[in-house]
């Protein structure tokens, strides 16, 4: 009579094995996670981070510049939530980042039409 969990969990496996399972998805993650650190560094650790956030948003385009805008807005209409703008903005660059990898995948396995690599 116990329903498995397990079909629940498939489905969000599913959605994101695209975004893993082909090199050329796990590089243009790493290429995020690594403009994400460089912003992350330069916000919390530099004395003037500048334009850092411009890395995160340029790897993750045209989709990391779609959410950030609305982000960027409502931030500027109320300045007391400052301190909320980079772990924001470090969220929607993960998302961001992994619908662009989904999308890549599917586009490499289009591509090439083989058989998925798995995920170790």
């Amino acid at each position: 009579m116990a329903r498995s969990v397990r079909p629940r969990l498939q489905k969000p496996k599913a959605l994101l094995a695209p975004a893993t399972d082909n090199w050329l998805s796990r590089a243009y993650l790493g290429l995020v996670g690594v403009s994400l650190g460089f912003f992350l560094w330069a916000v919390y650790l530099s004395p003037d981070p500048g334009f850092a956030g411009i890395w995160p948003t340029l790897a993750t385009a045209p989709l990391g510049m779609i959410v950030s805008m609305p982000l960027t807005a409502a931030l500027a209409w109320n300045s007391s939530l400052d301190w909320l703008s980079p772990v924001l903005f470090s969220a929607g660059t993960v998302l961001c980042g992994l619908v662009n990898a989904t999308l890549i995948g599917l586009f490499a396995r289009k591509l090439t039409g083989r058989e998925p690599y798995p995920a170790a």
